[in-house]
């Protein structure tokens, strides 16, 4: 499976794609049940099974190729828990951010009840469905999503960032602010500057110092880009804060969710 940068979705256009949106409506659209589901249950290792299999399987479809040219509009993404114990709701946000004005011109919210308690390196099960709605309801036009989560950087290789992005089938970034596996070097301090992120002697992602002197973030594939593209995909966001643009909008705007 490859994917020709010049076709398929017309640059910018994939968020505008009434298909798209659809298709995050319809991979947000599961049922929950009123009573979150854990450990307790006796189905429960039968659940996680059907999880791996299912990251395998995004991971088997996930494409690799250059991001040519970058999308001037540019969606973000985020969600958070509620406070109360056991975080019973999700809040989601999606942005799109325009590059060149250097502005958020659309925004989206949603809220959904949990379905699952939170269990390391299936993120994309609990935030998926709350994370695909607010994407769904996005009208402007944008060429690539970055998610505030992991991609390829994941035990399994499909985070949060891979596994929705070949959901939705457009280009994605996992653009995270901490380390979920890997071990890396230190970058050195000037922005732009970047080291490897390997796993068992593979290249999962970057660290990328996309300021000076500030802490890096972490870059990693999510679809239909490469690590040269999302690199430079997230240098090109990133104005006066370490956290590029598009991400950064969204994690403000599930703050301000959880107020409410």
């Amino acid at each position: 499976m490859s994917f020709d940068a010049g076709g398929i979705l017309p640059r910018d256009q994939s968020g505008g794609n009434e298909e798209i949106r659809a298709r995050a409506r319809a991979s947000g659209a599961r049922i929950v049940k009123r009573v979150m589901r854990g450990k307790n249950d006796p189905d429960w290792p039968a659940i996680v099974e059907r999880w791996k299999a299912e990251q395998q399987e995004m991971r088997r479809r996930m494409v690799v190729a250059p991001l040519r040219p970058l999308p001037r509009f540019v969606a973000g993404a985020d969600a958070a828990f509620s406070t109360d114990p056991p975080k019973r709701t999700v809040f989601a946000a999606a942005v799109v951010y325009d590059r060149v004005e250097r502005r958020v011109v659309e925004v989206a919210h949603a809220k959904r009840a949990a379905e699952f308690p939170y269990i390391p390196g299936f993120l994309s099960f609990r935030e998926g469905p709350a994370v695909l709605e607010a994407v769904g309801k996005l009208k402007h036009a944008w060429g690539a999503i970055c998610f505030d989560a992991h991609g390829y950087a994941h035990p399994r290789r499909c985070g949060l960032a891979a596994h929705l992005s070949i959901q939705l089938d457009v280009p994605g970034v996992g653009v995270a602010k901490s380390r979920l596996i890997g071990v890396h070097s230190d970058p050195p301090a000037e922005a732009g500057a970047f080291s490897d992120l390997t796993d068992k002697g593979e290249q999962i992602g970057i660290v990328l110092r996309t300021r000076d002197n500030t802490r890096p973030v972490y870059i990693s594939l999510g679809h239909r880009v490469d690590l040269d593209s999302a690199r430079e995909l997230a240098l090109a966001c990133v104005t006066r804060y370490r956290v590029p643009e598009p991400t950064r909008q969204a994690d403000i705007e599930v703050a301000k969710l959880k107020r409410l």
